[in-house]
């Protein structure tokens, strides 16, 4: 069986990156080990979920020019809860800022933030509970 396991996301800075997720997101600081003097392996996820990222601190030009703008403007990530309104007032109560206010859809209750690096995020309640199973 087949999963992924992380979803590599290019940052400026591991610190700041590891305060917005975790501070502000309330996701769990998996792990922080240091590997050379520049480089880190940091992950963090939402609590229980069998996904996570993995923090990579842009190291050239071309890495630097994509934090902030991995998808070219697109949606990136898509965190399901089963309590919109919930994470929706702390996450707005923390300065996360919402760039598309929340909207009923036929699929469920979503609204986009943008995360410090201005990469876009939905933060959704499905409808239905969401089909893991392809």
């Amino acid at each position: 069986m087949q999963h992924i396991a992380h979803i590599s996301l290019v940052v400026d800075d591991y610190d700041e990156a590891i305060d917005f997720y975790v501070n502000k997101l309330g996701f769990s600081l998996i792990e922080d080990t240091r590997l050379t003097d520049e480089k880190r392996w940091v992950i963090v996820g939402p609590r229980g979920a069998g996904c996570s990222l993995l923090l990579a601190r842009a190291a050239n030009q071309q890495q630097k020019a994509s934090v902030g703008n991995q998808t070219g403007g697109r949606v990136f990530l898509f965190l399901y809860t089963e309590d919109f309104w919930t994470d929706y007032a702390n996450f707005t109560a923390k300065g996360v800022v919402f760039v598309r206010p929340p909207k009923q859809q036929e699929y469920g209750i979503v609204a986009v933030f943008a995360d410090l690096y201005g990469n876009l995020w939905d933060l959704i309640q499905p409808a239905t509970k969401p089909d893991r199973h392809i």
